[in-house]
């Protein structure tokens, strides 16, 4: 890695680090240079406005859970099970680094008319696709692409998982639960019953 391309890295560490504690508005070239030793003027080479520096940290964001998604599946071959191991990770990302879950997905930086390319050509947009991808193939693997096309399958699974985990997040899911109808609390068990739900809901129940 040479030299440039080792500090762009540098800045980008930089940057997670300051979402994650301190949330996204934290997030500036001046204070990202200052943390990572570096002149003021330092970043704009590699990021010429905020937004770019934004929307580069997100990418990271989407590199980890990708990461996450293929290591937490590489010893699953049923489709259903993939898809539930997704969900999971998926969550739990959500969940334990909720500064860049938040990131990835603000719309000014998702907008493919106002985000430039990126060095090599890809709008951030575009790094949801492998993700959704992955989503529509296993449900096509399901067998419920004869119901509906796999992709608006996919796609509801996504937005209910989405869902779950900003509500989940929010303490609003909790609070409207409470105790499960057979009295077991819900939040010792944490999100996965309501993931079991969402699959339920959208490939049917597993039958024995």
């Amino acid at each position: 890695m040479d030299t440039g391309t080792a500090l762009r890295e540098r800045l980008i560490d930089v940057g997670v680090e300051l979402v994650l504690a301190e949330g996204t508005g934290s997030v500036g070239l001046r204070e990202i240079a200052r943390r990572a030793g570096v002149s003021h003027g330092a970043p704009r080479r590699y990021f010429p406005t905020h937004r770019e520096l934004l929307s580069a940290i997100a990418r990271r964001g989407f590199e980890e859970l990708g990461a996450r998604s293929a290591a937490a599946t590489a010893d699953i071959s049923a489709p259903r099970e993939q898809l539930a191991a997704l969900a999971r990770v998926y969550v739990a990302y959500a969940l334990e680094r909720r500064g860049m879950f938040e990131l990835m997905f603000r719309h000014d930086l998702l907008d493919s008319e106002q985000q430039g390319a990126t060095p090599g050509g890809a709008r951030l947009r575009e790094a949801t696709l492998p993700m959704f991808e992955r989503v529509v193939e296993l449900v096509a693997r399901c067998g419920k692409a004869a119901e509906a096309p796999a992709a608006v399958t996919a796609a509801a699974l996504w937005a209910n998982l989405h869902g779950v985990a900003q509500l989940w997040s929010w303490g609003s899911l909790e609070l409207a639960l409470g105790d499960g109808d057979d009295g077991t609390p819900v939040r010792p068990g944490g999100p996965d019953r309501l993931i079991a739900a969402v699959l339920d809901a959208h490939l049917g129940p597993v039958i024995p």
